[in-house]
């Protein structure tokens, strides 16, 4: 019995360095997907993965999803290594203060982001339907994170232990669905003619209204995909009046009012977004300038956007 408890130890012995190790690669991961978001670059090579960034859900009270990540990824980093930064020899107490004050909080900080990550990976399995690697890998940190807090260390009450992860989890699901209550029940991803992007947020002005209404006339074509996030750009500059206005063709199989053999037949159509504009191809997102020169736009200029 004593040696399998020695056999044990190592885990307890090394558990801080694994936490703050696995939280780092999360943050790192989280950083860079938000620098790809506010960017507008593509996160990989899969399709899933600008599906889900472009989705609903990848927004939080007007940021990207993955800001939060990497503030939970951070925190945890900072609660695992605290204790670490004391010399034992010159101040014990506040190493053994510090030990005792954080692991309850690294284990609430764990069940929080597992719970969350779990719910993600329903949303992206059932209603996005996109395979998204990052969010996998981001699942996998926040599962090794609680399994770490669970058993990173010896802990002396374990029905204690379940009632705080309980509550945890509780307030954590429940504040999930509070947040994404609008989108489920207005905005969801899934209509019934098929997928639909973010909603434009932007308004319009008298130049984009002129400029959408003139690329209509002339008949220019956006070719785009629901999912992508540079179609979204594109549309966002327009505005939401604007955007409606101009001619664009849904070439995802899976979107609303889809147009894929269209998409196909045109041959020059390798990306989305791509323009078409006087039997020209002009692969993706367009100034509203360039779009009017490109067009011989002879209206206003002065684009709000």
């Amino acid at each position: 019995m004593r040696r399998r408890r020695q056999e044990s130890r190592w885990i307890h012995r090394y558990s801080r360095w694994l936490l703050a190790g696995v939280a780092a690669l999360g943050a790192l991961e989280t950083a860079y997907l938000t620098l790809v978001k506010l960017t507008g670059g593509d996160a990989c090579p899969a399709e899933g993965c600008d599906r889900v960034l472009a989705s609903p859900y990848a927004t939080v009270f007007g940021l990207p999803l993955t800001v939060f990540g990497f503030l939970g990824y951070a925190a945890m980093v900072a609660l695992a290594t605290a204790p670490l930064w004391v010399n034992p020899d010159q101040n014990k107490a506040l190493r053994q203060q510090l030990e005792s004050w954080t692991w309850p909080l690294i284990f609430a900080l764990a069940t929080a982001m597992v719970v969350f990550s779990g719910y993600l990976m329903t949303v992206m399995a059932f209603e996005i339907q996109a395979f998204c690697p990052f969010c996998v890998a981001s699942a996998i940190f926040s599962l090794s994170l609680f399994l770490l807090a669970v058993f990173g260390r010896r802990w002396e009450d374990w029905g204690q232990l379940a009632f705080i992860g309980l509550i945890v989890a509780v307030v954590t699901l429940t504040g999930v669905m509070a947040v994404y209550a609008p989108i489920r029940a207005g905005g969801n991803v899934n209509t019934a003619n098929g997928q639909v992007g973010p909603p434009i947020t932007l308004a319009s002005g008298p130049a984009e209204l002129a400029l959408a209404k003139h690329l209509k006339d002339s008949g220019a074509v956006m070719y785009g995909a629901w999912w992508c996030p540079h179609c979204h750009d594109q549309k966002e500059v327009f505005g939401a009046e604007a955007a409606a206005l101009i001619p664009y063709v849904e070439c995802a199989e899976d979107g609303r009012n889809a147009q894929t053999a269209l998409c196909r037949s045109k041959a020059k159509v390798t990306g989305f977004p791509t323009w078409e504009i006087n039997g020209e191809f002009y692969p993706g997102a367009q100034t509203l300038q360039r779009l009017g020169e490109l067009s011989g736009y002879q209206g206003p200029m002065d684009f709000r956007n």
